[in-house]
C-alpha cells in the first residue's frame, strides 16, 4: 500500500526546517506513521556533488553550472535516500514529509534558463528523469512557504554569521528564485502560505496551524 509524499517547499530562511518539524511532531501526535526527511542529504556521501557545487568548486555562482548538470548532482543525492532510507516506508503505507524534493529544482535550476520555451522543456526533462527513469514517487502534495524575499534578506543576515553557499551568497539569484516559486507553484497547484506581513515574519505557531490545516485536509 502506497504511502503519501507530502513536501516543503520555500526559499532560504523561509522556516522550512522548522516548519517540517513542527509538522511531523503534530502528525505523530496524531497517531500517524511519519518519517521526516531532508534535501540535500548532508549526511550521506551522495551529497557529495551537491557540496562541491554549492561549495563553488565549479564555479563561484549558481549559473557556471548549468541547469541539467546541477538537477543531476541533487536527483542522485534523491535516489540514494530513497533506495537506501525510505523506500520502504513509504511503499508500506508511511507518511513522508520532504524538506525540498524534485520540486526545488524546477525552481533552483530551471531560474537559469532565460527562456520560457526551454524552462518548459527543462520542466518536462526533469520530472521525467527523476519520477520516471529514477523511479522516484511524485509527491500527493507541495506546500509552499511564501515569503517576502525582503523579509528573507534579513533574516538571512541575522543567521548567516555562518559561511554561505553560492546561493545565498547571490541575493538577486534569490529573488529570482522567489518569483520562480510563486510562478510555478500556481502552474502547479502547490498551496500557498503567506509566510510574511509587510516587512515582518508572521508567527512561527500561525504559519504551522495554516500548514498542518492544509495537510490535514489532504489526508482526509
Amino acid at each position: 500500500m502506497k504511502g503519501k509524499l507530502i513536501v516543503i517547499e520555500a526559499g532560504d530562511a523561509s522556516g522550512k526546517a522548522t516548519q517540517t518539524k513542527i509538522l511531523c511532531d503534530h502528525l505523530k501526535e496524531d497517531g500517524k506513521d511519519v518519517r521526516h526527511i531532508s534535501f540535500p542529504d548532508y549526511e550521506s556521501n551522495s551529497s557529495a556533488l551537491v557540496k562541491m557545487y554549492l561549495s563553488g568548486e565549479f564555479g563561484k555562482a549558481a549559473g557556471n553550472v548549468n541547469a541539467y548538470a546541477a538537477s543531476s548532482f541533487f536527483a542522485v543525492d534523491r535516489y540514494a535516500s530513497y533506495k537506501l532510507d525510505w523506500e520502504r516506508f513509504y511503499k508500506n503505507g508511511g507518511i513522508v514529509i520532504c524538506d525540498r524534493y524534485t520540486t526545488s529544482n524546477l525552481v533552483h535550476q530551471a531560474v537559469k534558463i532565460d527562456s520560457s520555451i526551454e524552462r518548459a522543456h527543462f520542466r518536462d526533462w526533469l520530472m521525467d528523469y527523476e519520477y520516471e527513469k529514477l523511479g522516484l514517487p511524485r509527491p500527493d502534495c507541495v506546500i509552499f512557504l511564501d515569503m517576502s524575499p525582503d523579509v528573507s534578506d534579513r533574516l538571512l543576515e541575522i543567521r548567516n554569521a555562518q559561511a554561505k553557499d553560492i546561493h545565498e551568497h547571490d541575493r538577486s539569484y534569490l529573488h529570482a528564485c522567489h518569483a520562480m516559486y510563486q510562478e510555478v507553484a500556481a502552474l502547479y497547484g502547490w498551496h500557498r502560505i503567506s509566510c510574511s506581513s509587510g516587512m515582518r515574519p508572521r508567527q512561527i505557531k500561525d504559519i504551522a496551524k495554516d500548514v498542518y490545516d492544509e495537510v490535514v485536509r489532504y489526508l482526509n
